[in-house]
Order: structure tokens, then sequence, then C-alpha cells
């Protein structure tokens, strides 16, 4: 017979990210159960529990009586390492389960795993949920963006808890039914793709600022918490702002200038540049924010260029260009040049989905995407609510860039656009994001391209033949002997 103290759903793998979300599940008041193969850290979430107010945690020393510990259907969240590591937890944890019983990974999974997983667990009559989380250790335990993908019946059995834990937003839980397969784990991981966009615009924006504005740490501490009372309002833009108060606990000024200029990487922002490439999108933004984390792990390399370079004759035009600049005029173009950036970015993060969708049937929901990232998540934004907006107004909208709110603003913005990167280009400032968005901006709205030309060369050495502008059907022509004839 069920037992009243059996718990509602269970949560395996406590590091930091479980532990917040085993407790912030708890707190809504679902009795959950723990597991973790180093037991220690189950002791470590009951101590937790009992400090932050007593919530309803069991802690489970076995597979198998984790497992025994929850009420049918069963549900239980796993958060371990994605690849192997998964398959490892699933099969200690199926042992013992029956069929109607669901497992929901909340890692950031490759898509194709989980297809593969739901695919093996309905072969045991199991359900299976690919469940992006986003937020970090702050939103698992306050409220997450969370976005399940896979078997409706698995999500139907907790959806109750996933809409009480999710972060809260004016139009409801940020979380929603993504979609079949591995739409979520795909959704989440062109999230965390715009996140990179994001934050390497972000960083240009500082760099412009500091190097041809000379704003202070001080000063770009005010500058983005001013942005972040308006159109450039987010979680990225104001804990930038917090980043530059910090001083060094170890020295003299701020703690920013001492971190090494090197970037880390999971691997979402790769998966996404190449899930581009394979739906033959373009996502330079993304792509450009990937190269620069290459290129930033190349320290070493870097310094012996700049060192090459400048006995190679190379001035440095850093320091010279922020002479005569109007740096009130500037701090404007910046953030005007961010914001176009910024749409570019999540236009072309967008149209990512959208082509994936249509290749796998999956029936995504772009609106209630921006609705559930508007809060909890690490790309949380007041524009997302406009982007709701715009895909609510138009479902089959092509690019953000042609919704008539979202042109009218690049439109208004173009012109501090281009002298902000034509700013940095003069001062020798890598501004790779924000030239790739304006790149994009600029070859998206131009009606012909020089696309003829490359098309014509492809033909005159592979007979690739070509299309013409004036009648229809496929033409080939023998270039180079017309060419010699017509000398």
């Amino acid at each position: 017979m069920e037992s009243a103290a059996l718990s509602r759903i269970g949560l395996a793998g406590l590091a930091v990210m479980g532990q917040n979300l085993a407790l912030n599940i708890a707190e809504k008041g679902f009795p959950i159960s723990v597991y973790n193969r180093t037991t220690s850290k189950v002791d470590e979430t009951l101590d937790r529990a009992a400090v932050e107010g007593n919530l309803p945690v069991s802690g489970q020393y076995s597979p198998r009586d984790f497992v025994l510990s929850l009420q049918r259907p069963r549900s239980l969240i796993i958060l371990v390492k994605a690849g192997a590591p998964v398959d490892q937890t699933i099969a200690a944890f199926s042992e013992y389960m029956e069929p109607g019983d669901c497992i929901i990974d909340g890692g950031n999974e490759w898509y194709q795993n989980t297809e593969r997983r739901i695919s093996e667990a309905e072969q045991k009559g199991l359900l299976y949920l690919g469940m992006g989380v986003s937020g970090g250790e702050e939103g698992a335990r306050n409220g997450p963006s969370l976005m399940p993908g896979g078997s409706f019946q698995a999500y139907d059995n907790i959806k109750d808890i996933l809409e009480k834990v999710a972060a809260q937003v004016e139009d409801g839980p940020c979380v929603t039914y993504i979609g079949e397969g591995g739409s979520g784990n795909f959704v989440k991981m062109v999230h965390n793709g715009i996140e990179y966009g994001d934050m390497q615009l972000i960083s240009e924006a500082y760099d412009v600022l500091k190097n041809v504005g000379g704003c202070s740490n001080e000063e770009l501490a005010e500058i983005f918490t001013e942005w972040n009372r308006g159109e450039l309002e987010s979680f990225l833009v104001e804990i930038t702002s917090d980043i530059f108060r910090v001083k060094d606990e170890f020295g003299d000024g701020e703690l920013v200038d001492k971190i090494l200029d090197k970037t880390g990487m999971k691997g979402t922002g790769k998966w996404t540049v190449q899930q581009a490439a394979e739906l033959s999108v373009a996502a330079p933004t993304i792509a450009a924010s990937l190269d620069c984390r290459y290129l930033s792990g190349l320290k070493d390399e870097r310094e012996n260029a700049a060192k090459v370079l400048r006995e190679a004759g190379l001035k440095e035009e850093i320091g010279s260009a922020s002479s005569g600049i109007d740096k009130k005029r500037l701090v404007d173009d910046v953030r005007q040049a961010l914001y176009a950036s910024k749409i570019c970015s999540y236009a072309q993060g967008m149209n990512l989905l959208r082509a994936k969708s249509l290749e796998k049937s999956w029936n995504l929901n772009f609106g209630e995407l921006a609705r559930i990232w508007k809060g909890g998540c690490i790309i949380r934004a007041v524009f997302l609510d406009r982007i709701k907006k715009a895909y609510q107004r138009n479902p089959d909208l092509a690019s953000l860039v042609v919704d008539p709110e979202f042109a009218k603003e690049m439109v208004q913005r173009q012109a501090a656009w281009r002298r902000v990167v034509g700013l940095a280009v003069s001062a020798g400032i890598s501004t790779p994001g924000m030239c790739a968005s304006l790149a994009y901006f600029d070859t998206y709205r131009r009606a012909r391209l020089p696309a003829n030309l490359v098309q014509a060369q492809r033909d005159l050495f592979g007979a690739h033949t070509y299309e013409r502008v004036d009648r229809s059907g496929a033409y080939h022509t023998e270039w180079t002997k017309l060419a010699r004839k017509s000398n």
C-alpha cells in the first residue's frame, strides 16, 4: 500500500544546483527524496533543509531505497554531468522502476542523447523528459526558467510542481511544455548560444567605453546601472554594474582588472554554432562570441603577437583614441549599438529554433519561449516581453529584424551603431559581436547581394549552373572560352 510518508518527487545529483533545486521544490510544499552517490552530499542537503526552514526532504542512501521512497507514478529528476554519467544513473534507477514511472534529466544534454534515452525508456514502459534548467545556482534555489521536452504525460505528472518551482513573472510561471523529443534540451542549448552572444556584446561595450571613452570602473558601474533602468534592463547588464564595484581584496583597485582574460566554456555555444551550420542558418553574432572565447584562450600567443607587431611598427591606437571624444555622446551611442546588436543576436537564435522546429515537427511556440525566458534565466531581459509580443502579432515572423516595432528601433539606432563600430575599428579595438550583428543586419536588409558573382565563379570552375533574374531555368556558361573570345 502507498504510504503517506512517500515523497512526491525525487532528485539525484546533489552538487550545488541539485541541492538548490531540491530545496526549492521542498520549500514549495512538495516532499522530496534526495540521493547522491557520495553520501556526504545527502547529509549536507538534509542539514541545509533543516537550517532553511525544516523543509520536507528525505535522504536516501541507495538507488533502490531512493526509487522505492517515491509515490507512484514515480517522477525523479537527475542532475549529473551530461553524457555517460546520465546513462549510468538511469541504469542504476530503472532497475527498480515500473511502467509509467518517469525520469527527468535536468542537465545540459545534447538533444540527440535525450531522443535516444526517450526510446530506450519507452521499451521499458518508462516516461522521459529532457529539461533545460536556466538561472544558475541562485535560479535553482529561488526560481529558474524551465524548458521540459519529451513525454507530455511525464510533464503533466509534475506540471503542478514545475509551475510552483519556476520563476514567476506577471504573465505566469517561467515553464511551459516545449515539445516532443529533445526539444527541451535543444531550446536550452540555443538559449545558451544567445547568452554567449549577449555576454560578448556587453564585453565589447565595456572595451569601447573603457579604451575609447576612458571610463573608469566607477563610471562604468554607473553607466550600466543607468542602462539597467531602460531598454537594456536585464540580468546580465545588472550583474555587470555590480562587477565593476567589487574591490580587490589583495590590492588596490577593482577586482575586474585583476582577472585573467581567458573565458571558459562548457560546450553549448559550440553545439549552437554547429547546429546553425547544419541547418544553413546564419548565426554570426553567436559564432563570433565563440571565436572570441577560443582566441581568449591563446593568452601567450596574443601577448607574443602584441610584442612582434609592435616591433614591426604597429602603433597602439587605443590610448590616443580617447582624445577629443564626447564621452556623453559615446555612452549613448554604445547603448544604442548594444541594443541593436542584441536584437540581431536574438533574431539568429530564434531563426535557428524555427529551422529545427520545422525539421523535427516540434511546433515550437516562439512567443511562449520568449515569455518563459523573462524570469529566472541568465538571458532574462525586459525586451523579451517585446519579442513575445512580436511572435504573438505574427507567429510566422521571418525574423525579429522585420517585425514593424523592432525594424523601427533598428533604423533609429543604426547611425549610432555604425559610429561605434567605425570608432572601434579605427582605434584597433576588436568588436566582433557588434560587427557581426551589423553585417548580419546590412546583409539581410539588402535586396541584392554580390552573391551573383560568387555563383558565376562556381559555374566557371565547377559547372554548378546559375539562375537568372529575368528568366526561369538553370544555366551554364563557358565563361573562360567566351572571355578569351572577347579579348
